[in-house]
């Protein structure tokens, strides 16, 4: 699974030096990091309202509740990218959190 992030991690990397005319993510790089925050937080509702659907709908909602989250994923791996960043980072501070309890892992924040 791992293997789609590494993918497209390189991917990112790659567009953030074509052209903002030819790449969607060289666009928002381009634009900053406001845009791509601002991205984020549209994906991330439209993600919650998909979920709140789900709860009440048919099997067409848990497909949008799917494109969503994969909107709101794609659209943080581009702000990680922004920031030099990448999802191996995030994946391994997850992996640390396996043998500690959630409630642990926040308290000690």
């Amino acid at each position: 699974m791992s293997e789609v992030l590494t993918e497209l991690t390189a991917i990112l990397e790659q567009r953030k030096s074509a052209s903002a005319a030819d790449s969607y993510v060289a666009s928002l790089h381009e634009k900053g990091l406001n845009k791509i925050l601002e991205k984020i937080g549209e994906e991330a509702t439209e993600t919650i309202l998909a979920a709140k659907e789900f709860e009440h709908a048919d099997g067409l909602a848990k497909e949008a509740v799917i494109k969503e989250t994969a909107d709101l994923w794609f659209h943080t791996m581009v702000m990680l990218s922004h920031l030099g960043l990448s999802s191996d980072q995030v994946l391994e501070e997850l992996e640390k959190r396996f043998n500690i309890s959630g409630l642990e892992e926040k308290a000690s924040r």
